[in-house]
């Protein structure tokens, strides 16, 4: 067997192609491959497949394949143009490129790959290409996957944000709670948001007046655009970001307290915890609290969202009766932070009740949260915002690229 014909082989050429020649520099670390065609030779016409077209002219071009060993391998071929006699005179395709890449579809496979597994900037290192190259292939697979995504039988979705940078930058992300998935990102977190989202989720064959459940947190903006592009849903208030807001209410109250008590300062996260959570000395100092100071403002509101917490075990029958008596302890507490806290959920009231029918929560997005805030750590940042969201998608869409393995 000659050389160029195992070369052949590993590249899988079909005719016309064939492995002509190849130059190894071992100095440059390097494997260049020449492929090109006999003399006579015809090729379909990449707009209506018509077969034996002839060659009009041809255009040399380069392209970077998997490396050989250790060592980069470049493929060289003169690509023709090709005269169909209904299309005209257009660029054939070759069967281990797409149109317009500067690398082979394996080696664009392998940095698929790569980039669920590491930050772009480190693959960068070791493929030895410009970031920048490889973010282009990543963006456009991306794109060009979801441009097949059928959101058809989409019926739950939730909504929630995560940064993108230091400062006020977020991306909004959109997750089917059935078949957890993202199915949109979009830069920031205002009422536009779900208007992009309700674009998206059209052209990819989805209804919005089929979406029957939202579940978000009680952001105004995220209500106000739900309210005006899926009329028919129904807003489930994320119960996670519910008690954030009576977490909130008991350090608030622990603040105010801590300047006439300063055995509270310090204490923050004990507050914050379910007594079965803490730690064996977090719990002891929690008792030496509940015990010296049976009077603290702080331990009344620790206990009243305690209670609060309560409300997710009671039936559907049970729980507004329960809330009820809770708000009304929680407008009387005299604890400013906890009444504000109390007059905040009794204007979600309905949504906060929802989760007893819809049963769903955005625990699934936290988890993508956590996967997308993992990466970004691991990157440590992004350039833009849209290389953001393509990783997103990346990480956490279940695209089907379809790549050669």
């Amino acid at each position: 067997m000659k050389d160029t014909d195992l070369f052949q082989m590993a590249i899988g050429l079909s005719p016309p192609w064939i492995v002509v020649s190849y130059e190894f520099d071992a100095s440059e670390d390097r494997l260049d491959i020449e492929i090109d065609f006999p003399p006579g030779s015809t090729f379909h016409c990449p707009e209506c497949n018509a077969e034996g077209c002839k060659v009009h002219d041809t255009e040399r071009k380069s392209w970077r394949h998997l490396n050989f060993f250790q060592y980069r391998a470049y493929l060289h071929a003169r690509v023709p143009r090709v005269h169909c006699e209904r299309c005209g005179v257009k660029r054939a395709k070759v069967p281990w490129a797409r149109p317009g890449s500067g690398f082979t579809l394996l080696f664009e496979a392998m940095v698929l790959v790569l980039a669920r597994q590491m930050p772009v900037r480190a693959m960068s290192r070791i493929v030895k290409e410009h970031d920048t190259r490889l973010w282009r292939v990543l963006d456009h697979y991306v794109q060009e996957t979801r441009k097949e995504a059928d959101h058809s039988s989409v019926t739950e979705v939730g909504v929630d944000e995560t940064s993108s940078k230091r400062g006020h930058h977020y991306v909004t992300l959109f997750v089917d709670l059935e078949d957890p998935k993202v199915l949109f990102a979009t830069e920031g977190k205002d009422a536009s948001t779900l208007d992009r989202f309700k674009e998206d989720l059209e052209s990819h064959n989805g209804d919005a007046n089929s979406i029957e459940e939202i579940c978000c947190d009680m952001a105004l903006a995220f209500i106000a655009g739900t309210e005006k592009n899926f009329p028919d849903a129904q807003i489930t208030f994320d119960k996670f970001h519910v008690l954030k807001i009576l977490n909130e209410a008991v350090d608030e109250v622990r603040r105010q307290e801590q300047s006439v008590i300063p055995e509270l300062k310090r204490t923050r996260y004990i507050w914050l915890k379910n007594p079965g959570n803490l730690k064996p000395y977090q719990a002891a100092m929690l008792e030496e609290l509940n015990v010296k100071k049976l009077n603290l403002k702080t331990v009344r509101a620790y206990h009243i969202r305690l209670n609060f917490q309560e409300l997710w075990n009671q039936t559907s029958w049970d729980a507004e009766p329960f809330l009820k008596k809770w708000y009304f302890w929680a407008t009387h507490s005299r604890l400013e932070p906890i009444k504000e806290a109390a007059y905040t959920i009794k204007r979600h009231w309905n949504g906060i009740l929802r989760w007893f029918k819809s049963n769903i929560n955005n625990g699934i997005l936290e988890g993508i949260n956590s996967l997308v805030q993992a990466a970004k750590a691991k990157a440590r940042g992004y350039r833009t915002t849209k290389n953001l969201i393509t990783m997103i998608y990346l990480i956490a869409g279940k695209l089907n690229f379809n790549v050669p393995t």
